[in-house]
């Protein structure tokens, strides 16, 4: 699993012209699903993105404060695009992306996961073309990543 988090001044996307998730302070999350990723993968990834130190704090230190201290709000939004493969040739190769109907269920599994939080979660729509509006508060930008232990043998 893959995720590009942000911390954020605000966040929205829309589809077709149409405004279907919005943030104010918080994490825009762009989430790609493997194809060797599990509910133990995606458990521990909900778990950083809510607990990670990315806020600055009362005494100045910038990385102070979680999401979840600070009562931020979450956007996320599929993107198997994060798994996009470029070291040969001119197209990327999506093989290690996960088939849309195993992700989509992966990715609703994590969504869940975050709202546990109590926090304010908004999403984009799995599969459809979106496009992304991020004030971006830093910038802070992480690549965050978490591969399956299972192996073929």
């Amino acid at each position: 699993m893959r995720v590009v988090l942000q911390r954020v001044k605000s966040s929205q996307v829309t589809v077709e012209g149409e405004v279907i998730g919005q943030i104010g302070r918080g994490l825009n999350l762009l989430v790609g699903i493997s194809d060797r990723d599990t509910e133990a993968e995606l458990d521990w990834m909900a778990k950083k993105c809510l607990e990670l130190r990315l806020f600055p704090g009362e005494t100045g230190d910038r990385f102070d404060r979680s999401v979840q201290e600070v009562q931020g709000e979450l956007l996320v939004i599929s993107q198997f695009t994060l798994y996009g493969d470029c070291r040969k040739g001119r197209r990327p190769s999506f093989d290690r992306a996960a088939a849309p109907t195993i992700a989509e269920k992966l990715y609703e599994f994590f969504v869940a996961k975050l709202r546990q939080s109590g926090l304010k979660v908004e999403t984009g729509q799995f599969g459809a073309m979106m496009q992304v509006s991020i004030e971006n508060d830093g910038p802070v930008t992480l690549l965050l990543e978490r591969e399956s232990v299972t192996s073929d043998t």
